[in-house]
């Protein structure tokens, strides 16, 4: 799947919710390469971040496993320390880390607003916990 792909489903069901991305609040839950691990080398994370904010979203990158200096610096991104409970439009699970299943759905929903929209690239949640995946 390329990352276009996986952005364009997201504004899909953005669109779908009658959601508009110019200024929407998108909440990435993972930034490193691979699952419980801090490596962001290679990461295409940052290409879905960059095109969701070609449509005007303005994201937030979570990532535990991250080191917040060395993301800013190889990618130019901000991360966030804590995501804000109750504040996004859409919550976009990247990679599987065990802090993110650990929350489970009704942990990670609790970071949207109440009609966000939950999509999942790597198949963390159960289908019908999510409003999309890949």
């Amino acid at each position: 799947m390329t990352t276009s792909y996986i952005s364009a489903q997201i504004i899909k069901k953005m669109l779908a919710k009658a959601m508009t991305p110019l200024g929407a609040r998108v909440l990435m839950l993972g930034l490193a390469f691979k699952e419980n691990c801090p490596d962001v080398r290679n990461t295409k994370v940052v290409d879905i971040v960059a095109e969701l904010a070609s449509y005007g979203a303005k994201v937030d990158v979570y990532d535990p496993w991250v080191d917040a200096s060395e993301a800013k610096h190889e990618y130019g991104l901000d991360l966030v320390s804590e995501p804000e409970a109750g504040a996004y439009d859409v919550v976009v699970i990247a990679v599987a880390h065990k802090e993110f299943k650990a929350l489970g759905a009704k942990g990670i929903r609790a970071f949207g607003k109440s009609n966000s929209i939950l999509y999942d690239i790597k198949y963390v949640l159960p289908a019908e916990a999510v409003d999309g995946r890949l």
